[in-house]
């Protein structure tokens, strides 16, 4: 279900953006998110089925967040470091905030602080950037949100030959899905007219 804001993300800047979005590049979304589905449901199992149904609203709702935060990253023209720097500090302001209301403390283990810096620097700094700049120098949004559909297939592999997970037959189904929704996205189809 996280994996939807990238559809959200091209439908609200139609909107937003004034941006004309084409019938294949939806559909090569939706292809993508059915292969997103797929590798989610591991397998099939009864677990997918006993989805809690307000973790699924809060996921389309964060989706919806995340799409309008890329959106009006887009509009706004200034340095992408000095965006991402003041998104930065103002959430560590609200955390801290949160910390004191709830009176919690920071975390005290090493590998907490490792595991934090990564992901600031690595997730949350550096993929932003690189996202962001994609987004001011595509045409469309759609044309480079359905390659957020590749995470799931490099995300696999990593968790495959790192943590062990096994990998069923619906991921590679999933995975083929997402690839195709990928080609028809980036395929461009020429008209020929015989007169």
């Amino acid at each position: 279900m996280n994996m939807v804001w990238p559809i959200v993300l091209v439908l609200i800047s139609i909107p937003l953006l004034r941006q004309k979005i084409s019938l294949r590049s939806i559909s090569a979304m939706v292809i993508s998110f059915s292969g997103v589905i797929l590798i989610s449901s591991q397998g099939g199992g009864s677990d997918f089925d006993k989805k809690h149904i307000p973790g699924i609203f809060l996921a389309l709702g964060s989706s919806v967040i995340w799409a309008f935060f890329w959106i009006l990253n887009v509009k706004d023209k200034r340095d992408e470091i000095v965006k991402l720097f003041l998104n930065f500090a103002f959430a560590l302001f609200y955390l801290l905030l949160t910390f004191v209301i709830i009176d919690e403390s920071f975390p005290v283990h090493k590998q907490s602080y490792f595991g934090m810096v990564y992901i600031g620097f690595f997730e949350m700094g550096i993929a932003y950037i690189f996202w962001l700049k994609a987004l001011q120098l595509s045409e469309t949004t759609d044309k480079v949100s359905n390659l957020i559909y590749i995470s799931p297939f490099f995300s696999l592999f990593f968790i495959h030959y790192i943590a062990g997970e096994k990998i069923y037959l619906t991921t590679i189904a999933g995975l083929v899905l997402v690839v195709t929704g990928i080609i028809i996205q980036k395929i461009k189809i020429e008209k020929n007219f015989v007169r």
